[in-house]
């Protein structure tokens, strides 16, 4: 995913279908400077994780 949608993604009051390794995800935030993202998934949010950009899909 790129980082502008990530973005928009993130920011949106929507509710928008993102996984990460085929886990339905939330994205919390975008580090645009690094390509990360600060996930959870979403039947864990106690179990949040910085992964790269590359690794998550919009559905």
């Amino acid at each position: 995913m790129n980082k502008q949608r990530a973005q928009e993604i993130a920011s949106s009051p929507d509710m928008v279908h993102v996984t990460c390794d085929g886990v339905p995800i939330y994205i919390q935030h975008v580090d645009e400077q690094n390509e990360t993202a600060r996930i959870y998934p979403l039947d864990q949010p106690e179990n949040e994780q910085t992964v790269a950009l590359s690794s998550l899909q919009e559905q």
